[in-house]
Order: C-alpha cells, then structure tokens, then sequence
C-alpha cells in the first residue's frame, strides 16, 4: 500500500499522485504541466507508468493542471472510470476540448519554427477526439456521497470552494487486515470569496495531501478589496470610456459578473454595454448557473431573489468572432471581459489593440500576472507595447485589483489541516519549494504536525506511517 506523487510535487502544475493497493492502482488527477517552454515540453514524456495498468481515476476539479492530461493518458492505454464531481465532469467538457485545439494551435506554431531548423514535426499532445474518448470515461459523483471505486478502495468528495465542483477526495483503502484513510485537498479555495461555499473540513486521516499554493502568504482583508473595486468604479465614472477586463473564464470570470449584479446600481452599470466575449467563459457560466444548490447563503439568497446570480439585462454574450470584431467599433461604455486573464492569447489581445492607446480606456486585472506577460509588463507601468509585430502606446489608465485568487492562503491551509483530530502525517504538493519550505516550518512549529515535502518518485508506504510522524 503506498503512494507515489508523479506531478505537482515542488512545483505548482501537473497535479498527479499513484496510489497502489491490493493490486489495484487508482490516479488522483492527471493535469498538463504549465508555465515555460521547457516545463511544457514535460508532457510529452511517458507517464512514469504503465497507463494500460490504471483500474481508475479521481479527479478533484476540472482546471487544467489537474485535468489536462486525461487524453493523454487515454491514448496511451487507460480504459477505465474517471470519477469527478457532476459539475467537474460539465465544465472538461468545455476545458478539455478547448485544451486539445489550443495543443494543435500550439503545435501548428512550433512546427512552423521546426522547419525553419530543418527538425522532425511533433504531432499535438493530443485531439478533440481523445478529448472525447476520455469524457466518455467520467463518472459523475455528488458530495457526500461514499463510493466504491473498486475491490478495496471507498472515495467520497467533499467541497473544496475552489471552482464549481472543486473537491476534497476523502480514501478509504483496505489491504488484507491493513486498512488507511488518505485525504487528498485538491485545490482549497480563498475563504469567503463570492458565490462558493467555504471549503469544507476534514477531521480524521491516517496521511494527507495538502496544496501549498499559497503557503508563504496571507491575503488582505474582504473589506480592503471591496473598497478599492469601489474605488476604482468611481474613476471609471470621472473619466468614462472603454473598460476592458481579462479574465480566467473559469471562477474568475463568474465572481466578477456575480459582482456586477449585486452592485449594479451602486456602480452605475445599467449606464453600460457589458460584454462577455469568451465562448468557453459563456459555457462555464452556463454550468455555474446550473449548479446554483452549490452556492453559498448569500448567493443563493441572490439567486432566489433575482431568479439569476449575473442576470443583467445589459449584459450580452459574444459567442462568434463576428461578435467579438463588432465590439471594436464601439468607442465609448463598454465594459468588455474576455480571456485570457494574463493578456497572452484569446480575444482580449484584440480589444487592448483597439483600446489601450485610448486616454478614456481603462483595465482592470484581476489576477496575478506571470513574468513576461503582456499583463505583466502592463501592471509595471510599460509604456507601449508591441501586437502582431505592431508597437502600440499605452495611454489607458491600468487599474489592478488584488485579493481576488481563488486560492486559500497559509492562515486557511493551516486551519484546515489543524481541523484534524489527531495530527497525521501531512505531504506538501502543488506549491513552489520555497513556498513549502515555509508552510513547513509552519506547521511543524504551530501545530506540531508531521510535515513533509512530497518528491516526485519517492514512494510514501502506507504500511508503516510510524516512520512519518517526526515533528523535528
């Protein structure tokens, strides 16, 4: 009986864990590894495992370092279940074949760079019919509800408040007389964030997997970001124009249109043109609404008051690229929000060109913005910026927003963990090294908890969890 963490263990993407027992092999989360060229380029190794052998899959949330290697994993052999939240299997519907077209789009691209080098073509990492292959494998669970995956092994999903269908996976493993229960996070969200309730907690375990995003770190009050949004309206309002807004069309996207309804008059919006143009941020908004028995009080309360959580009868979807272009005529009060959320791709790109040059224009981030971005050198004061070999002046006014991730932060992390009654063995993944490092040192010197730094390859025995329970 062990574990074995094949992604996200020292750094934040690709999330993927092997657990072994009885036999049986069963996979938490098979995400693409993101971020620079050389990390990408990971995915195209062979799993550190013979996919064929896999008797099942747990998914904890739809996002893409957690889900996105799925058709990968199909075409190299796996057959079986896939179990996830109802909502986390609707929203890789939209994720998983928007993955497989930006792979082929990618790889168009680097072919083009390939053959200027006179180097082999690579083929996609895969398609939108293995993209298909592998949702025709989901198996859809609610919360709450204990499940017997196969011979020996029992899951049960819990809400994680990170996106809609996020989840905590609770095991159940049994092998011979030996029996264990491992806690898997998944991703925790941010305490009191909009629409979502808070993640749930956990208290008995033999071992757990924890994130550590955000493990270093502690955001700032609710009340401080809901007094800079406010402020920042009321700049809008001084000097109107054009107001563009990228945004991650999973969760962020969703929390700003809920935002715009509950202060819809305070900020003047029904003054407005309000533009979603994102077709997969369309689609995951349609999901959301769906799934309304997942909200918190306060949004269910809204949504029964209203009948809609981001009903406005301003607000229009831009689901063509017709659509999308049509918008660029307009000069004055619109308000558009578009993906991406770090400005490096998607519609977004083109409204920054028809709009940043613009005194009146005004962007708002929402998000943390990666080194050598275009959001990025937008939110460090650069003055021009160069589109499609076009260098274009920055006259908009750049607004940013912080305390907006859907990440919990180290105080929630340790408060979760704390909920255990006793203090089981704790392994750090999804997270930075520097990052764990600190959450470690954290845990161990709070709350006298056995903290550890998974390893990619090192093997957790499950049989003798004695040897994990120093605190020094």
């Amino acid at each position: 009986m062990e574990i074995q963490s094949c992604g996200a263990a020292r750094e934040v993407t690709g999330s993927c864990h092997l657990i072994q027992v009885a036999g049986k092999k069963i996979l938490l989360d098979c995400g693409l590894i993101q971020g620079r060229a050389k990390d990408e380029a990971r995915n195209r190794d062979p799993f550190p495992f013979d996919a064929s052998k896999l008797d099942a899959v747990v998914l904890s949330h739809a996002h893409i370092d957690h889900s996105g290697r799925l058709p990968l994993l199909i075409k190299s052999g796996f057959t079986g279940p896939i179990y996830t939240h109802t909502a986390s299997a609707e929203l890789c519907t939209t994720l998983l074949k928007d993955s497989a077209y930006l792979n082929y789009k990618n790889t168009q691209w680097e072919n083009k760079r390939r053959q200027r080098k006179g180097k082999k073509p690579l083929q996609p990492l895969y398609d939108r019919d293995d993209a298909a292959k592998a949702l025709g494998q989901f198996k859809s669970i609610d919360y709450g509800q204990k499940t017997e995956i196969v011979p020996g092994v029992d899951i049960r999903l819990s809400d994680a408040g990170h996106i809609v269908g996020s989840s905590i996976v609770e095991l159940w493993l049994k092998e011979d007389k030996l029996q264990r229960k491992v806690v898997f996070s998944g991703d925790l969200g941010h305490r009191g964030t909009a629409i979502l309730k808070d993640f749930t907690m956990i208290d008995d375990a033999d071992l757990v997997l924890m994130e550590s995003t955000y493990g270093s770190r502690l955001h700032r009050p609710w009340q401080e970001t809901w007094d800079e949004i406010d402020q920042i309206a009321a700049d809008i309002r001084k000097k109107p124009g054009n107001v563009l807004i990228p945004a991650f069309s999973v969760g962020r996207t969703q929390n700003i249109l809920y935002m715009f309804a509950r202060n819809y008059e305070k900020w003047g919006l029904q003054k407005w043109q309000i533009f979603l143009d994102s077709p997969m941020a369309i689609e995951a908004t349609d999901i959301y609404l769906r799934h309304h028995k997942l909200y918190d009080k306060e949004a269910a309360q809204f949504w029964k008051d209203k009948g809609s959580l981001m009903g406005m009868p301003n607000l229009k979807f831009s689901r063509s690229s017709q659509d999308s272009m049509a918008i660029n005529k307009i000069q004055n009060g619109a308000i558009i929000i578009a993906g991406s959320g770090m400005m490096t791709g998607g519609r977004i790109k083109h409204h920054i060109k028809h709009n940043i040059w613009r005194s009146n224009c005004h962007l708002i981030v929402t998000g943390y913005q990666s080194h050598g971005t275009m959001g990025r050198k937008l939110v460090e004061g650069a003055k021009s910026i160069r589109l499609w070999g076009e260098r274009i002046r920055v006259k908009a006014k750049i607004h940013t927003i912080g305390g907006l991730s859907a990440h919990t932060d180290q105080k929630g992390l340790m408060d979760w963990y704390g909920n255990f009654k006793s203090r089981p063995p704790v392994f750090l993944v999804h997270g930075e090294a520097d990052t764990m490092e600190v959450l470690k040192a954290k845990l161990r010197g709070e709350l006298n908890a056995p903290a550890h730094i998974a390893r990619t390859g090192v093997t957790i025995d499950l049989n003798n969890l004695d040897q994990y329970k120093d605190t020094e």
